[in-house]
């Protein structure tokens, strides 16, 4: 489950995005009008690592994925992935990354595709420590089954192409999309092609089309 505390973070998480979305190539909203529409989490197996992906737009109907990873230390090799570092009021210093530069975020995400799991159950924490659960923003699951094999994707190549972040390595390959499919949000039907057989997908508010959000293919090695 997701604990999300009622505490403060300083920068807070629409700061930091909206000084770390200008630099990227695929975003071309105005960071002033930065809005959050959704968001999604899932449990890193050893409770280390906090994953949440967020749903914004910047001004006009674009919708923009940004998936985030939160870390208690800084990820290994991880400087080109960092936004910055939060002052968090529970949990102290958080190192914020591009989630696709992580090597437990590609991990889980890649089980969520393949095993056709669903996002993590969101739990709120009071001040005095109460837990309580909180009503989703989302509705996000992999498109996969129980049986399916799971990638390894702990090592990969991350790069940047046309609105998506890629993780090859050379025998999987994960696709997170930044840029939301335009026809997909309008409610009708997203391009097929053959990769994206196994997808993870979400739906909010509002949004009851599924859209996809990242990608998985695999390559039989010879």
């Amino acid at each position: 489950m997701g604990l999300i505390y009622d505490t403060t973070m300083s920068p807070s998480k629409a700061e930091l995005l909206a000084a770390w979305l200008p630099t990227r190539s695929w975003f071309t909203g105005d960071v002033s009008a930065l809005t959050k529409i959704a968001a999604y989490r899932y449990d890193d197996p050893e409770g280390e690592v906090g994953i949440e992906g967020h749903l914004v737009t910047a001004g006009d109907s674009t919708v923009y994925h940004v998936p985030l990873t939160y870390r208690g230390a800084p990820l290994q090799d991880g400087e080109e992935f960092l936004l910055d570092t939060s002052a968090h009021g529970v949990l102290g210093t958080r190192w914020i990354s591009d989630a696709v530069g992580d090597p437990v975020f590609r991990t889980v995400i890649a089980e969520a595709i393949s095993h056709g799991r669903t996002g993590a159950e969101e739990i709120g924490v009071s001040e005095s420590g109460e837990e309580a659960p909180l009503a989703p923003t989302s509705s996000v699951a992999g498109t996969g089954a129980p049986d399916l094999a799971v990638p390894e994707l702990w090592a990969a190549s991350v790069s940047e192409l046309a609105g998506e972040s890629i993780a090859d390595t050379g025998f999987a390959t994960l696709r997170v999309r930044h840029v939301l499919d335009a026809s997909a949000l309008a409610g009708g039907g997203e391009p097929t092609p053959g990769d994206e057989r196994l997808a993870l997908r979400i739906t909010w508010p509002g949004q009851e089309n599924p859209v996809t959000i990242a990608t998985l293919s695999t390559v039989s090695p010879e």
